[in-house]
């Protein structure tokens, strides 16, 4: 009887072998912490747990529920942005304009609502504004051939200088309690309502990519291009409609923070394209394309948030924050590989 060297690992699950054989089968390699540490997902999780019992045993009122529930605030319209940017990744493609779309997205709401468009229009005007900026940023990758970090490079200044000329040295403020409520509202009095919105589309964008024949063409787009389109997938179209995506998703992004925060200025958002990015790489997306998954952007998603509130309860500054998420993001890059590097020499 003939047998693989893998089937003959000295280590792992064994099955019975046949009858006069001097072997035992195993069907499985047992595997040790550093393998599962050398995944993305399980290494976030990991950390996340040591930030909670750090920030638990240094603030005594970390675990407060309201406090918890409050810090979901500053990361959820970040992280709504991020869910389709990490399509977009993965396809090969990055999007810089999204802090400019936000921008552009809540003036055109401020300028609807002060000419009276009625609340209930004002999520459907911004999410027309955003998908027509992902739009344009599709059209100028897809049917010009230009890369998509060039062009959103130069939209990202054309939507925020068109916001900042509509607007001046004004503010469009006075928005009505609808969008109010949901900016700042809560289901069941502890929960915020952007949390769960952001928990919904979690669950959406994740059963598109990993459940559905839509994501495993992404995947495919983004391992090799070339292939993808000779297979028959129209790499173009996808490319496209993530762009219009990632676009639509920061309309809603901005009709949620315009609603947070109570007003529209032409600095709003600014900077919020690299802190998406972070999460979006950090979560385990391969920035050459290919490779990532919803569930490890959440949990980077959770982890940063995390980190950036221990850090405010402790009235930590902004820029030792950046510092501390700087190296942790460094941290989480380089120990998955240092592993895999040492497993490969044993």
């Amino acid at each position: 009887m003939s047998t693989s060297l893998d089937q003959l690992a000295v280590s792992g699950t064994p099955t019975p072998a046949a009858p006069g054989s001097r072997y035992t089968i195993l069907d499985r390699k047992a595997q040790r912490l550093s393998h599962y540490l050398a995944h993305w997902e399980a290494l976030l999780a990991l950390l996340l747990v040591v930030v909670f019992i750090g920030n638990s045993i240094f603030l005594p009122h970390f675990f407060d529920a309201y406090n918890l529930a409050d810090s979901t605030f500053n990361f959820s319209e970040k992280a709504l942005i991020a869910l389709p940017m990490a399509l977009l990744i993965i396809c090969r493609e990055i999007d810089i304009s999204v802090s400019g779309t936000l921008a552009l997205s809540s003036v055109a709401m401020g300028f609807a609502h002060h000419h009276g468009v009625p609340p209930a229009g004002l999520l459907i005007v911004a999410l027309a504004m955003g998908a027509a900026c992902g739009c344009l940023n599709g059209v100028l990758v897809t049917r010009f051939a230009l890369p998509s970090i060039v062009v959103t490079i130069g939209t990202v200044a054309l939507f925020r200088g068109l916001a900042s000329v509509i607007l001046g040295d004004q503010a469009y403020t006075g928005y009505p309690q609808l969008l109010i409520d949901w900016g700042q509202g809560y289901f069941f009095d502890l929960i915020p309502r952007p949390f769960v919105i952001l928990l919904a589309f979690a669950v959406l964008f994740a059963v598109l990519l990993h459940a559905t024949s839509w994501g495993r063409r992404i995947v495919a787009i983004g391992s090799n291009p070339m292939a993808a389109r000779f297979s028959g997938v129209a790499v173009d179209r996808y490319r496209f409609a993530l762009f219009v995506a990632t676009g639509a998703m920061a309309g809603l992004a901005a009709w949620l923070l315009t609603g947070r925060i109570g007003s529209t200025r032409p600095n709003i958002a600014m900077g919020w394209e690299l802190e998406v990015i972070t999460m979006v790489i950090l979560g385990g997306v391969s920035i050459a394309g290919g490779k990532g998954s919803i569930g490890g952007v959440m949990l980077a998603v959770l982890l940063l948030g995390m980190v950036t509130y221990g850090l405010a309860l402790l009235n930590i500054p902004g820029v030792i924050m950046t510092i501390v998420v700087g190296i942790l993001l460094l941290i989480t890059i380089a120990l998955p590989r240092l592993l895999n590097r040492k497993q490969t020499r044993k």
